[in-house]
């Protein structure tokens, strides 16, 4: 039998695996739960409470399997294996950037889909860059994560395990969290609200709210559950242009929440949470570089509680643009500064392995053996 036919199985039949391995399952997959849900399923395992405790602690290491739970009774390690899940990625592929270090991973999932995180050491700290669905639908012309369009939402377990999996790979610990990778994630929320609950857990990893940063193309919706219901996480605005005409050309999300609309919200956001709010603006050459655009996006931003990350277009082969100029970018930078506006042109890692932003992607589909 030819292999490669073999690894790529029909739509269905991978659907009809799902439902089989789920109708297995007794147990939820516990990699994303929480410590009274852990209890429960002691509890439903008729097992001592303070299992629970252990079993929880367990999953905050990161550990890859419930055989690893070696203070478990055996019996008990194997009823989970055999009735629970505990999701847990596979690096198919680790890039390493000869520039800065920086670490691209390809991870497979369950499913034969695959996904892009990015590891990054700063003078700060690490900080690590996951993704939010398989694929994306917001058709931004500029980034390559929205090729092929969206395939699926990203469970809270396969969020959490992207740092698990990074944090085992480096043994490092990540503490900064970005959810800028691929996909919209406040199109995700309810995955992505399970993901910061967990991570934020005091009884788990404790990590401050403040330690994540949420990024999205401008879901007016999202952006005000988020400010409710998390206000003290970091918010970013890809908004890449200081006008309809030009942010629709980039970013077809425009036409549904228009540029006026947005800004109102997000200082609306600022104000209500007190958090400064960063727009990311990538510099196109000949497109939203010049003056004249610098003397508009200040105009509009003037008095708001934000800063504005001005990023160098990193090379997506499908988009035809070209990056700005150093020099474009430095009286860009200038312009803001005139009208009070704090800017800063971010200096861009792991560009030489696709792993700046706006090149991830989603570099494999079903059949990991494929992966070269």
């Amino acid at each position: 039998m030819n292999k490669n036919k073999a690894a790529h199985k029909p739509e269905t039949a991978i659907e009809s695996e799902r439902t089989d391995k789920a109708e297995a399952r007794l147990l939820p997959d516990l990699r994303a739960a929480g410590l009274d849900e852990i209890a429960a399923v002691v509890r439903q395992l008729e097992q001592p409470a303070y299992r629970a405790q252990q079993i929880f602690d367990w999953i905050q290491k990161g550990i890859r399997s419930f055989a690893d739970m070696t203070n478990l009774p055996a019996d008990l390690r194997r009823r989970l294996a055999e009735e629970a899940e505990l999701t847990t990625l596979e690096a198919l592929k680790i890039q390493i950037s000869k520039i800065d270090q920086t670490r691209k991973y390809l991870f497979g999932l369950a499913d034969g889909e695959a996904i892009e995180s990015v590891y990054m050491e700063h003078s700060y700290g690490t900080s690590g860059c996951i993704s939010s669905q398989v694929g994306c639908a917001m058709s931004c012309s500029f980034c390559a994560s929205t090729q092929g369009g969206l395939v699926r939402q990203l469970s809270a377990a396969e969020m959490i395990e992207q740092v698990n999996a990074m944090e085992r790979d480096t043994g490092q610990p990540i503490s900064r969290i970005d959810v800028m990778g691929s996909g919209e994630p406040l199109l995700n929320y309810a995955n992505l609200s399970r993901f910061l609950e967990r991570m934020h857990d005091p009884r788990g990893r404790n990590m401050s709210y403040r330690a994540f940063t949420v990024s999205t193309c401008g879901i007016i919706p999202g952006i005000e559950a988020l400010g409710r219901d998390f206000p003290q996480v970091n918010l970013a605005i890809s908004l890449h242009a200081p006008n309809d005409v030009i942010r629709q050309q980039l970013m077809p999300i425009n036409r549904s929440y228009p540029v006026k609309e947005l800004l109102a919200v997000c200082k609306a956001h600022a104000d209500r949470t007190g958090r400064q709010l960063t727009y990311e603006y990538i510099l196109i050459a000949g497109v939203n570089n010049k003056s004249e655009h610098a003397a508009e996006l200040a105009n509009r931003l003037a008095g708001s509680l934000c800063h504005v990350n001005l990023i160098f277009l990193n090379p997506v082969t499908e988009s035809g643009y070209k990056p700005s100029s150093m020099a474009a970018a430095r009286v860009f930078t200038e312009l803001l500064a005139k009208k009070g506006v704090s800017s800063t042109i971010r200096k861009s890692m792991g560009a030489d392995i696709d792993g700046a932003c706006g090149q991830l992607r989603r570099s494999s589909v079903t059949g990991h053996k494929d992966i070269k």
